[in-house]
Parts: C-alpha cells; structure tokens; sequence
C-alpha cells in the first residue's frame, strides 16, 4: 500500500531557533510519541517504533537519515525504513520538511510523507494511516513546544538552557551529516523507554469502523455455523 500524508504544525520559536532544533534528531526523538532512538552511527539513525492495539503489542525497528538537507531555505529530506518484529510487514518513507517563518516569534513546519507499507500492516487502510498520522503530529508539536518552554523555564546556568543555547548557535553544525571516516563508531543512546503508541486511543473512531465488518462477518459465520449443528 503506498500513500501520500500532508501533516503541517507550529514551532513556538522564531525560524532561525526552530531549523536546527528541527534537524536534531537525537533532541526531537523523545517528542514523537512512541519513538525510541537507540543508536547513531555517522548520520544514520536507529531505534524503534512501538505500537499497541488493544492487548495487542507490537514495534517498528528500523533507521533513518538525511537524504537532502537544506539549511538555507529550511528543507530536509529524509529517508526512513523500518520492519514489524513480529513479522507482520514492513514500512518504508520519504519524509520532506519545509520550515517558513510564520511570525518573529514562530515558524510553520510542512512535513510530505510518501509511505509505503506491505504484509499485514497495510489492512489498516488510508483512512486510518491519514487519521492516526495527524494525531500523531499535533502531539509531537504539543511535546516539542513543552520541551521547547521547559528549556526556557530552566535556570541559565543549568544543563539544559546551556543544551538549548548550543542548539540554538550550533544545531545545525551538530545535526549535520557526518562526514565519511575509515571507523566509524556507533554510539549508544541511553534514555527512558518509550510509551507504545495506543491506536485506539489515537485513532479510535476509524479504527473502530474498520473492525465493524469484521466483527458483523464473525457474527454471521457464528450462526450460519450454529444453524448447521442445530
């Protein structure tokens, strides 16, 4: 199944702050709900992705990195992959950002996915894929903006304003692409484990229409089963 989602969100920072804080994939990551970045190697980015549905449970692991990176006019492309740990699929993106300044104080993001996905995953549909997408994007950028606050709230001389200073000096030197070297180490990231993303909670209503027929077509195989015995 291959489709095209257009999702769009707000920074609370002026453009300037907001692309490389943007292009920070080890900062942002925490924001995504579900998403766990476990390693980077040179500009590859690993980790997984996980899912739940119901008591149903599963995750996506997979990497990422920067196909195109255009600091100048604030666009990035990145190319992502990723397969089910349990066998049930795979999922393949192309993921494009375009940053503009909304205001002095804010800046507006773009994101164009072209997704690709195969095996048992892709039943779920577009309409479903379109929904829980959406979602998913306006808690990144309600996460990304309470980071973004927290950092403001903290003292100057702690940790993390001294982080989002050199973020916002340097992020994109630091976020940049590394160059290719002869050793290339990876490199471990310790943090917290992430919450599993709860599709009935983010995508219920379609969900909900989607497992209708299933469970009308179970109900009717139940009695046209039991009429046989009877």
């Amino acid at each position: 199944m291959a489709e095209q989602l257009t999702n769009e969100f707000t920074v609370n920072r002026p453009i300037e702050e907001a692309w490389p804080i943007l292009t920070h994939i080890e900062r942002i990551a925490p924001c995504l709900p579900g998403a766990e970045l476990q390693e980077i190697e040179g500009d590859t980015f690993r980790g997984v992705v996980k899912v739940k549905l119901g008591a149903i449970s599963t995750q996506f692991k997979g990497e990422a990195h920067f196909k195109e990176r255009d600091d100048e006019q604030h666009r990035a492309v990145i190319s992502a992959s990723g397969r089910d740990t349990g066998g049930r699929g795979n999922a393949a993106a192309e993921i494009t950002a375009q940053a503009e300044s909304l205001s002095p104080t804010s800046a507006r993001v773009l994101v164009t996915t072209d997704l690709h996905i195969t095996g048992k995953i892709a039943q779920f549909g577009r309409g479903i894929m379109g929904d829980v997408s959406a979602k998913l994007m306006n808690q990144f950028a309600a996460n990304l903006n309470e980071m973004l606050d927290a950092d403001n709230l903290a003292p100057a001389n702690g940790s993390a304003a001294s982080d989002t200073a050199d973020t916002a000096a340097g992020g994109a030197t630091a976020a940049a692409p590394a160059a290719p070297s002869a050793e290339t180490t990876v490199r471990k990231i310790e943090g917290p484990a992430a919450e599993p993303i709860d599709l009935m909670e983010v995508g219920g209503s379609s969900i909900l229409k989607r497992a209708v027929p299933l469970v009308v077509a179970l109900v009717l195989i139940a009695f046209l089963l039991r009429r046989r015995r009877s």
